[in-house]
C-alpha cells in the first residue's frame, strides 16, 4: 500500500481524495445553512399568510377553533386582548413591545431573542380591538428541516465515494501511458533500439510519447552512423597494415637492399603517417566530435598524391606477379580537395583491383585534366562489372552479397566508403568497362582555377 501511494496514480488519487472531501465538507457545512435559513425563511412566509388570514376573523373567540390546525405546523398562537393580556398557547412567546405595537395597530414581523431561543413571530391587530399572534421557535424549525439536510448529506456522502472512485480510475488512465513510455524509456536505456512507444492518453502525455520516439530514431541514427564509421575506419586501416606488412618482409627477406632502402624508408613512413591519421578519427569519434571521415578542402598536389599510392602498391603487385603501370601526365596535376581522403580512396580503389585481378594482368593507375578538374582511373583486368553490378557498385555490400564465394571480396565496405568522400570532395565517382577487360572506376575531382592558384 505504502508503495502504491508512491506512485503517480496513489498520489493523484490521494489528492483527488483530498481535495473532494474538503469540497463535500464545504458543501455540507453551506448546505445546512442554506436550508436551515430557507426553513426559516419559508416559516415566515407562512406565519404571515396565516397571520394575515385570521387578522380578517370577526372575533377573537373563534380564532381557535378556525386555526387549531396551525399546531400542526409547530405554529403558537396567541390572542391580545384589548386590555393588553395575551392568552393562549403562544402567549409565553409574545413580549411586551409587540403587544404595545398590535395595540397601535401596527403589524408586527420579527425574530425575538429569548432566554433559550430565538422566536418568529408575525402579530396583526383585529378590526373589533385587540391581536392575534402567531410564533414558532426557530429550533422547531431547524429541528423540521432535519430530515432534508440527513438526506443532502447522505448526497454529498455519495458523492464523495463516486468522486474517489472516479479520481482513482482517472489516476490510472492517466498514468498507464506514463508507465507505458517509461518502461519504453527503460528500454532504449538498456541499449534496445526501434522500441514502439505506443501514444495514447492526454495531450502532454502523447507529446512525451512522441519526443521519446524522436530520440530513439536519433539515437538510433546516430549509433548507426558512428557503427558504420568504425567499420569504414577498421576496413581503411588494413590499407596502410598492408603496405607496411609487404615492405616489411621484403626488408626481412632481404629483398629490398643497398640504394632501395631509402625509398622503402620514405614509404614505410608515409604509410604510418596515414595510420596515424587513422586513429586521429578514432579519437574524434571517442570525443563525439565527429561521426564521419573529416574533409580538409585545401589545395593539393593529386600527382605527388598519386605517385606515393602507386609506390606502395607497387611491391604488392611485384609480389603477386600483376603488371602493374602508373599513367600520370608530366607536371603537378593541382586540385582541391583533402590529400589523404584521396590517398585514402585510392588505395582503397587499388586494393580491390589487385585483389580480383590474377597474375599477368595489369592494373593501371591513371590520371588527366578533364574540363575544370581532374580525372583519376584505376583500371584493372579482373573479371569486370555487368551493367548490374554497375548501377548497384557503391551501395555498401551490395557486391560483397552478390560475389561472396564466387570470386575473392573485401569487406564489403570499401567502395561506399570511396564514394562518400568522394562526394564530400565535391567530386563524383563511377565505373565502366576498362579497355584492360576488367573494370574502370573513376574518379573526378574540382581542380583550382588558374587564377587562384599560388604561384
Amino acid at each position: 500500500m505504502r508503495r502504491w501511494f508512491g506512485t503517480l496514480a496513489g498520489r493523484t488519487t490521494a489528492v483527488i481524495a483530498a481535495v473532494a472531501t474538503v469540497a463535500v465538507v464545504l458543501a455540507g457545512l453551506l448546505a445546512a445553512q442554506l436550508v436551515n435559513a430557507t426553513a426559516v425563511d419559508e416559516a415566515k412566509k407562512y406565519l404571515a399568510v396565516e397571520a394575515d388570514s385570521l387578522s380578517k376573523q370577526s372575533s377573537v373567540g373563534s380564532l381557535q377553533d378556525l386555526r387549531a390546525d396551525l399546531l400542526t405546523h409547530g405554529a403558537r398562537l396567541a390572542q391580545i386582548g384589548t386590555d393588553g393580556r395575551v392568552t393562549g398557547g403562544g402567549a409565553r412567546l409574545v413580549d411586551a413591545r409587540t403587544v404595545a405595537d398590535v395595540l397601535a395597530g401596527k403589524s408586527v414581523s420579527t425574530s425575538v431573542n429569548g432566554p433559550q431561543n430565538t422566536v418568529v413571530l408575525e402579530a396583526r391587530p383585529l378590526a373589533a380591538g385587540g391581536g392575534v399572534v402567531l410564533a414558532q421557535p426557530v429550533s422547531e424549525i431547524r429541528a423540521a428541516a432535519a430530515p432534508l439536510l440527513s438526506r443532502m448529506l447522505i448526497a454529498l456522502a455519495v458523492c464523495l465515494v463516486f468522486a474517489i472512485v472516479a479520481g482513482g480510475l482517472l489516476a490510472q488512465w492517466l498514468s498507464r501511458p506514463l508507465v507505458r513510455t517509461a518502461h519504453s524509456a527503460h528500454r532504449l536505456a538498456a541499449g534496445e533500439r526501434s522500441v514502439a512507444v505506443a501514444p495514447g492518453g492526454p495531450a502532454e502525455v502523447v507529446e512525451v510519447s512522441q519526443a521519446l520516439a524522436a530520440l530513439d530514431a536519433a539515437l538510433g541514427t546516430s549509433e548507426g552512423r558512428q557503427r558504420e564509421f568504425l567499420l569504414s575506419i577498421s576496413h581503411e586501416i588494413r590499407t596502410p597494415l598492408t603496405a607496411l606488412r609487404g615492405y616489411a618482409e621484403a626488408l626481412a627477406d632481404g629483398v629490398v637492399s643497398g640504394d632501395d632502402v631509402s625509398g622503402v624508408g620514405q614509404t614505410l613512413v608515409a604509410e604510418t603517417n596515414r595510420l596515424d591519421r587513422f586513429v586521429r578519427d578514432l579519437l574524434e569519434l571517442a570525443r563525439l566530435e565527429s561521426d564521419d571521415f573529416r574533409v580538409e578542402l585545401q589545395p593539393v598536389d593529386a600527382s605527388l598524391i598519386l605517385r606515393e599510392s602507386w609506390q606502395a602498391w607497387h611491391a604488392v603487385c611485384v609480389q603477386n606477379g600483376i603488371a602493374g603501370r602508373l599513367e600520370l601526365p608530366a607536371g603537378a596535376l593541382p586540385v582541391r580537395g583533402d590529400g589523404q581522403r584521396l590517398r585514402q580512396v585510392v588505395d582503397g580503389l587499388l586494393e580491390n583491383a589487385l585483389r580480383v585481378t590474377p597474375e599477368g594482368s595489369p592494373v593501371v593507375l591513371a590520371a588527366y585534366t578533364s574540363g575544370s578538374g581532374l580525372s583519376v582511373e584505376v583500371r584493372d583486368g579482373g573479371p569486370g562489372l555487368t551493367e548490374a553490378d554497375a548501377a548497384v557498385a557503391f551501395e555498401r555490400g551490395a557486391l560483397f552479397a552478390r560475389y561472396r564465394g564466387q570470386r575473392p571480396v573485401g569487406s564489403g565496405l570499401g567502395l561506399s566508403i570511396a564514394a562518400r568522400i568522394v562526394q564530400r570532395m565535391g567530386g563524383r565517382i563511377s565505373v565502366r568497362s576498362a579497355p584492360e577487360g576488367g573494370a574502370a572506376f573513376v574518379v573526378e575531382v574540382p581542380g583550382i582555377p588558374a587564377g587562384s592558384r599560388q604561384p
